[in-house]
Formats: C-alpha cells, structure tokens, sequence
C-alpha cells in the first residue's frame, strides 16, 4: 500500500465530503451532463445541480438559468479536460459580470490533485473505488 495513493484518498474524500456538504445547505452545482449530476449524487452531493450540456441550452440560457436561482454562491465543476476548462473560465468570468460569486475551489483543487489521471467528473466515483481498492 502506497502512502502517497492513501493520502491522495483521504484528500479526495475530504474534498468530495465538503463538497457534499455545501450542496446540503443549497449552494448549486453546475456540471456538464446527466452523467456527471448522477456521480454527484451517488458520491453524496444531495442540492441543487444544473447541467450546462443538456437540452441543447445556449451558453446565453445557462448563464440566465444560474441567474434565475438567484442563489448568493454557485459552485463550478465542469470537466477537467481542456473545453470543461475553457467552459469554467467563461463560466466564472461572465457570473461575475452578473455578480453571482463562483466558487471554483473544488473545481481547482480536484483538477491539481487527480486532473493526470481523470479527465471527467462523471469518473469520480469510479476512481474512489479504484484507489479503495490499490489503498487495501
């Protein structure tokens, strides 16, 4: 057992388990697709949760669709590939232009500690598994 991979485990269910908890008290979740809100919920992310790529919406409807929850604080986890990244940087730049404070946090910190070997969020659960199992 490796302690580097159990210490990235423990850091990763810190991560997740603070994101879940978040998502209880109502803050938001946008995500790209259905795949990545199921891993969400199944990892335990109970609150709200958006989809960017669903439904065919504009990237004109997503923005009015977070503006509409006029929620204080929304929480950005796009992929982690190179257009969830770009999606991401519009993403913050144009809901702080509407003064609706992102939190890309999470979204950072995931990215650092496995964006080498994961590219998408709907593999999180997968992954935890995967480490559970190396970290036995």
């Amino acid at each position: 057992m490796s302690t580097r991979l159990k210490e990235k485990k423990e850091r990763l269910e810190r991560l997740i388990a603070n994101l879940a908890e978040e998502s209880a008290e109502g803050k938001p979740i946008v995500v790209e697709g259905k795949n990545d809100a199921e891993t969400l919920q199944n990892l335990g992310a109970n609150g709200p949760i958006l989809m960017v790529k669903s439904g065919g919406k504009s990237f004109f409807e997503v923005i009015t669709e977070i503006e509409s929850l006029s929620s204080k604080e929304i929480i950005l986890l796009l992929d982690f590939d190179r257009r969830g990244t770009e999606g991401t940087i519009r993403l913050q730049r144009d809901l702080e232009k509407s003064k609706i404070k992102v939190n890309a946090r999470f979204w950072n910190e995931l990215r650092g500690l496995i964006g080498r070997d994961l590219q998408c969020v709907e593999g999180l659960d997968s992954y935890m598994r995967t480490l559970t199992e190396k970290t036995v």
